[in-house]
């Protein structure tokens, strides 16, 4: 092999290397963590995204341009497209202009148009995207998005983006390439001249253009990794408050007074039933006070509500019915823990304690392909249209639910809340199927 190819294949491999080290260092950065977390950012926090991003690629291109030697750490294209479609055109033209200036003291002018025009153009590639989660499952292997475009013929949008995308980090290399063809002292390209490359041009291409692709795919899937384990982190501190409130609500002394008031009367006229009372008080408090469980089967979330509600029942008496309508495919999928008990929960404390006459609470499950469709309904009292467009931001059980899940499943889930003044309210939930293989929050490995 001629050592012209050794020299030209290492710094390929410098390339991807420098990429996956600065990828790793910065996902370490609590405050860069929470930047990713956020879809939506505000004009400083976009800039505090392209703070971090052009400090690190910035030095990348300095590192080559002061060196002379380390061609494959210049990792300033694939810098400014990465700020682009994280952060869209605010974050990527700043990011742009801020790398490309150790370039721009070295002489090579055209670095910082061609570097913030990439920015910007990352940012137009992020608004094109159906979901702002798409871009963290982009692949590089074009074979897969071709599978994923006419396999998932329902999500045709997100994979028409990800070709889209990949084609595009392919054109930024190629719009680097042409312009240090014609401009060879303007503009940087790794490889410089193709006459002098020690392959077959289209050999040589090939491996550059790889190279680019992995080095913009390679961040992505590292700091999507960290996100995840970020979104585990926020879905176990909600699951922990969701059960807190639970306890709360259900451990107090007058839930207690009722409950064991309750059991008293029937020691006298039903012991059966009080011994079947006490079962259900204990295994409820035994869930509650349960910490290691993430994900339940929904047969199990079912059956804690049926005891619950059973010993509401005996407080309320005949007031408060309850009925299930669950298709039995249903009963084995997994759910997050406690999703129900605080929809239930409200539709008893704020839909049925205030009617005279009492009333029924409904839950049904349906299984929709892939996805669970869940209802919670009530023939309450309502809830008033002034307190229903903010309910699930600002109502406490309802906004805890809907919080955990976007962490859990970001835009891939829908919950809505319809309710109509004296007539009752519904909660329904759709969202994908959780898998068996998913790791429970706070596992070790």
């Amino acid at each position: 092999m001629p050592a012209a190819w050794d020299t030209y294949l290492v710094s390929l491999l410098v390339k991807l290397a420098a990429m996956a080290s600065i990828a790793s260092v910065l996902a370490r950065s609590g405050a860069f963590k929470a930047l990713l977390l956020r879809e939506n950012r505000d004009l400083r926090q976009r800039l505090s995204l392209a703070l971090w991003l052009s400090v690190v690629f910035g030095a990348s291109v300095a590192t080559r341009v002061v060196s002379r030697t380390y061609q494959g750490a210049d990792l300033g294209l694939e810098g400014s497209l990465l700020a682009g479609v994280l952060g869209g055109y605010v974050t990527g033209l700043t990011s742009g202009i801020v790398i490309s200036l150790p370039a721009v003291f070295a002489h090579e002018r055209l670095t910082m148009p061609l570097l913030a025009g990439i920015g910007v153009f990352g940012g137009l590639l992020r608004d094109c995207a159906p979901d702002p989660e798409d871009v963290w499952r982009f692949s590089p292997f074009f074979d897969l998005n071709i599978y994923r475009f006419f396999k998932e013929s329902r999500k045709y949008r997100r994979t028409a983006f990800h070709l889209v995308l990949f084609a595009s980090i392919l054109f930024a290399e190629f719009l680097r390439r042409g312009l240090s063809g014609v401009f060879p002292d303007q503009v940087f390209s790794l490889g410089g001249n193709p006459r002098e490359w020690p392959l077959p041009h289209w050999l040589a291409q090939l491996a550059l253009y790889a190279a680019t692709l992995f080095a913009v795919a390679i961040p992505l899937k590292i700091w999507n990794s960290t996100r995840y384990e970020k979104k585990l982190e926020e879905q176990e501190r909600l699951l922990a408050e969701a059960r807190l409130a639970a306890l709360t609500s259900q451990i107090n002394p007058h839930f207690l007074f009722n409950t064991l008031n309750s059991v008293s009367s029937l020691i006298r006229t039903n012991p059966d039933g009080a011994r079947v009372m006490v079962g259900k008080l204990s295994r409820v408090l035994r869930r509650l006070l349960r910490k290691h469980e993430n994900f339940s089967p929904l047969r199990d979330e079912i059956g804690f509500i049926e005891d619950y509600l059973a010993i509401e029942m005996v407080r309320f008496g005949d007031k408060l019915r309850f009925e299930k309508d669950v298709a039995e495919d249903t009963l084995d999928m997994l759910v997050p823990s406690m999703i129900l008990q605080p929809l239930v929960e409200n539709s008893i404390k704020h839909g049925l304690s205030g009617k005279v006459e009492g009333g029924t609470i409904r839950v049904r499950a349906r299984r929709a392909g892939a996805r669970l469709q869940l209802w919670v309904e009530d023939d309450g009292v309502g809830i008033p249209e002034s307190r229903l467009a903010t309910l699930l931001e600002h109502g406490i059980g309802v906004g805890n639910v809907n919080e955990r899940l976007r962490v859990l499943f970001g835009g891939d889930y829908r919950m809505w809340i319809d309710s109509r003044p004296g007539q009752g309210a519904c909660v329904r939930i759709e969202s994908p199927e959780l898998h068996t293989d998913l790791p429970a929050v706070g596992s070790k490995p």
